[in-house]
């Protein structure tokens, strides 16, 4: 399970929820460039580069500019910083998927099942910036084991999820009388990745990434390992 809080892992669930055709996930700008080409008029080129659209680009890295006017029945060509980097070093896994604060329960569900179907471990790799933590997908992540803990008691975390829950928790009480939804977004702009967005002015954004539970899509990588579509599809 790939978690790019801010922002890859939202946008491309969002993407899928609002009913693009297919997310293509690419390390390169050029790449990009060269898929969609290849893929006809009708695609969409989507990501960034130090957190803003990529010149050319039809959108950015923004969950909001993923609408169903505007992606519905389309192909997108996708490529970030982190985030598409972290799901190709995921080639060899058995099922890929992408989750994030926003559907954190449905993925929590889809990966048990999937780890039971293939008698397999799960791991929550966590996108970071530039190889190092990030903050945001460790509560990503905390959040998707919250979810699992609830639902499946008798599972065994290691020692870094203990942590990463433990994390979630926390920030999510750390302002009593405050929805969770509103103290994550406040945890989230706190982060280095949130100070970022906050930064280059897209501190709407925070909430959106921070909306626990708002989605149930779970994108899932083809047996290719080109394509993300909607779990069940």
């Amino acid at each position: 399970m790939v978690i790019d809080v801010i922002r890859a892992s939202t946008t491309i669930a969002t993407a899928v929820a609002n009913g693009a055709a297919g997310v293509f996930p690419v390390e390169s700008v050029e790449r990009a460039r060269e898929r969609a080409s290849s893929l006809g008029e009708r695609t969409l080129l989507g990501g960034e580069r130090g957190g803003v659209r990529i010149e050319g680009f039809d959108l950015g890295n923004s969950p909001r500019d993923y609408t169903p006017e505007r992606v519905a029945g389309r192909q997108i060509v996708f490529t970030t910083t982190n985030g598409t980097a972290a799901l190709a070093a995921c080639h060899e896994a058995a099922v890929a998927m992408i989750g994030c604060l926003v559907n954190r329960s449905a993925v929590a569900v889809a990966a048990r099942a999937a780890a039971g179907e293939h008698q397999a471990a799960i791991h929550l790799v966590c996108a970071g910036v530039e190889r190092q933590v990030a903050e945001e997908d460790l509560l990503g992540a905390g959040a998707i084991l919250d979810a699992a803990a609830d639902r499946f008691p008798h599972d065994v975390f290691d020692d870094a999820a203990v942590a990463a829950l433990k994390n979630f928790r926390d920030a999510r009480r750390k302002q009593q009388g405050t929805a969770s939804s509103e103290a994550l977004t406040a945890a989230l702009a706190n982060t280095p990745g949130g100070r970022r967005i906050v930064a280059l002015g897209m501190q709407a954004d925070l909430a959106v990434v921070a909306a626990l539970d708002s989605l149930s899509t779970i994108p899932i990588l083809t047996p290719q390992k080109d394509l993300l579509l909607p779990l069940g599809s």
